[in-house]
């Protein structure tokens, strides 16, 4: 017997609500990855993670890089963490400053900009070193400790980046503390960063259980 056209409509819509609880439970699935994820972070560095006020008296601060902008000179993120590491250079609780990134970054010579920056603010050029292929925040904690051979540091960076920045760190074997980076940003800036950090959590985190 031939099948009535409005039975394939049931069928049809019967299997079109069956894909959509299955979009749903796959996006409430990633979400709960992510959330997860994020949660791990915040634990690992906790304990780890104050303002500058409370940093704490280690050899070298690590500052990570971001982006530049088309006159080559750091933008509000970098500005920020550049502005903190100045800030602890002065006040004795640091000694040198590591500056890592990307030397062919799309944006520009991140570790150009960012010595620039530290020169031109009164750092004596002697104490900064510098290292072009930190490509990531793992990459710059695992180059620290095994390229530069330093087990105790600062990482200064923005809230949202910290808990991520201080747990790679640790893993990578650096005895971490972060410090939080200013940011004189615009709400669109913190909120595109927010996200991106939420999402970069879970690599980080299967980073941890992977050493």
């Amino acid at each position: 017997m031939r099948n009535r056209p409005e039975e394939f409509g049931v069928v049809g819509r019967g299997e079109l609500a069956r894909v959509r609880w299955a979009g749903v439970g796959l996006v409430a699935g990633a979400a709960l990855v992510v959330a997860g994820a994020n949660t791990r972070l915040w634990l690992v560095s906790s304990g780890h993670r104050s303002g500058p006020a409370s940093a704490p008296k280690v050899p070298v601060v690590i500052v990570p890089g971001a982006k530049v902008g088309p006159d080559g000179a750091p933008m509000a993120y970098l500005r920020g963490r550049l502005d903190v590491a100045i800030e602890l250079l002065r006040a004795g609780k640091v000694h040198e400053i590591l500056v890592s990134g990307d030397a062919a970054g799309t944006s520009g010579d991140e570790i150009a900009a960012m010595t620039k920056y530290l020169v031109d603010h009164g750092v004596d050029p002697a104490v900064v070193r510098s290292d072009g292929e930190g490509l990531s925040t793992r990459a710059t904690c695992e180059r620290a400790k095994s390229v530069f051979g330093i087990d105790r540091a600062i990482i200064v960076t923005q809230y949202q980046h910290l808990p991520r920045a201080v747990a790679l760190c640790r893993a990578a074997g650096i005895d971490a503390d972060g410090v939080i980076a200013y940011c004189d940003c615009r709400r669109k800036t913190k909120v595109r960063n927010n996200i991106r950090e939420w999402l970069a959590a879970p690599k980080a985190v299967a980073a941890l259980i992977g050493r």
